[in-house]
């Protein structure tokens, strides 16, 4: 990189860093320096009292949970900051982000109240568990390339009993309009493109988001049926209304496929010969329950494509099962149905996102008793990782002996932190120096906590708030889902 671009990415970090401690309203210096103690610390992050035992960390050990506990941070001024930095964009120049949610789990945190249940996969075959925890939806950029890197926008803790749909559109259409105010997408500019797992209903997003520039591309799962468009309509002399839907497409049974409107096969490194293929104009059959019980008036036609993707093996040697992706869009030609499954498997830099996050910034690790001080933490660590995303072209590759010589543009997030102590010195901390104090008396010698500490149930992320029961679609051997 030539010494221009060094001296913008500087820049860019430098004005970032600032940002952050402005939106710091009170703590603001503890809250500061301990998200230095957590980018300069030697080593992955054990627990949140030794990050006060960092040089960059001025402060003690109870400064450092006041802040966390008492701290305010000020997160709508931090997402307008987080929209502001220089993001990463497709070959086409378009903005590809990605939407899930990760746990913080709780298990054994009975005063801790709002935790929900999280699925969480065991260490069995096909083995899954719902673990009580702090469940958190994110969004974040998504690059192209060989890499890991993610740019987060946002974080948003779900409340027990909230619909993860309507959340998930409220996130989206924040993001979205913080963009559209940064100047990160204008008139003109190719859509925005969100990409979602299975957990997600993509229809129903898709018709909810339909008044700003985005575009849903979604994971179905397999044992889904959609409908055809209807076909031109005969009046019947006997009398009866026109047909609202078409013949069926169920994803398990070849038979109801018909002719695909476009199929595609390259070779790849990784997954060898890909092969997808894709129906245009397929929808969901709307029911009035759920989260449709209130629509008034006639229930909505949401047609997409629907792309059914199938590699020829796989890198860990697992099962190979075909894809199965619905995209808000129609009409999609080659070049689009090539564009949908590339930036699907790019959704996975999200998760090893959440992997740097959880077993090296720490995410995780403390044990906090109220929700708002996960809160906190949350953002703390996101404003780490994206630290570390700025001073990537900063970074030199501090390797260790066994390991291997990479280009600077290849940096891995460890390695970035690895030398970020030398970059922070070069960008100054606006935080004020400690003053003198002296530590507080304590609780006196012998004596007990008789306060004892209110106990929560856990709720169930649910729309209807009633009791958690496994979906029959989701048991072995049931019936193809039919409704949306």
């Amino acid at each position: 990189m030539t010494d221009s671009g060094r001296e913008d990415a500087l820049g860019d970090l430098v004005a970032f860093r600032q940002g952050f401690y402005d939106s710091l309203a009170r703590r603001g210096d503890a809250l500061f320096e301990l998200c230095e103690a957590v980018l300069c610390s030697d080593g992955p992050v054990r627990s949140m009292v030794g990050l006060s035992l960092a040089p960059e960390h001025r402060r003690g050990h109870g400064a450092l949970y006041d802040a966390v506990n008492h701290g305010r941070v000020e997160i709508d001024r931090l997402r307008t900051a987080l929209t502001q930095v220089r993001l990463p964009r497709a070959a086409d120049g378009r903005l590809v982000l990605a939407v899930d949610v990760s746990p913080w789990l709780r298990p054994d945190g009975a005063t801790c109240p709002d935790r929900s249940f999280c699925h969480t996969y065991g260490r069995g075959k096909d083995e899954h568990r719902m673990i009580p925890g702090w469940p958190y939806s994110i969004v974040a950029a998504l690059e192209t390339g060989g890499t890991s890197w993610t740019a987060p926008l946002d974080a948003q803790r779900l409340a027990p009993g909230a619909d993860v749909a309507a959340v998930t559109v409220a996130q989206i259409r924040d993001v979205t309009q913080r963009l559209i105010s940064a100047g990160q997408w204008r008139e003109g500019d190719p859509d925005i493109w969100f990409v979602l797992d299975a957990g997600y209903e993509g229809p129903r997003i898709a018709y909810l988001l339909a008044d700003l520039p985005v575009q849903i591309l979604a994971r179905m799962r397999s044992d889904r049926v959609l409908r055809r468009a209807a076909g031109a309509w005969v009046p019947n002399p006997a009398g009866g209304r026109p047909p609202k839907h078409g013949s069926e497409f169920v994803f398990g049974d070849p038979a109801t496929w018909q002719d695909t409107d476009v199929e595609t096969s390259c070779g790849t490194r990784l997954y060898g010969t890909v092969t997808a293929q894709a129906w245009d104009r397929l929808h969901p059959i709307l029911t009035r329950r759920a989260a449709w019980a209130g629509y008034e008036g006639e229930l909505p036609i949401i047609s997409g494509t629907v792309i059914r993707l199938r590699v020829e093996h796989l890198p860990s040697g697992g099962v190979n099962k075909p894809v199965w992706l619905w995209w808000s869009g129609v009409d999609a030609t080659a070049a689009d149905v090539d564009w949908c499954w590339r930036m699907f498997l790019r959704r996975f830099d999200i998760e090893h996102m959440f992997r740097m996050w959880k077993q090296t910034l720490g995410w995780t690790r403390p044990q906090l008793r109220e929700p708002e001080s996960a809160d906190r933490w949350t953002w703390l660590t996101l404003v780490a990782y994206t630290q570390l995303r700025l001073a990537r072209p900063l970074a030199d590759d501090l390797r260790r002996p066994w390991e291997k010589p990479v280009e600077p543009q290849r940096l891995t997030p460890a390695r970035v932190r690895r030398g970020f102590r030398c970059i922070a010195a070069k960008t100054g901390s606006p935080a004020d120096a400690p003053k003198p104090t002296r530590p507080g008396p304590g609780r006196p010698s012998g004596s007990k906590n008789r306060s004892r500490a209110a106990r929560h149930d856990v709720g169930r992320i649910l729309a209807t708030g009633e009791p958690y029961t496994r979906p029959a679609h989701h048991k072995k051997g049931t019936k193809p889902r039919r409704t949306g």
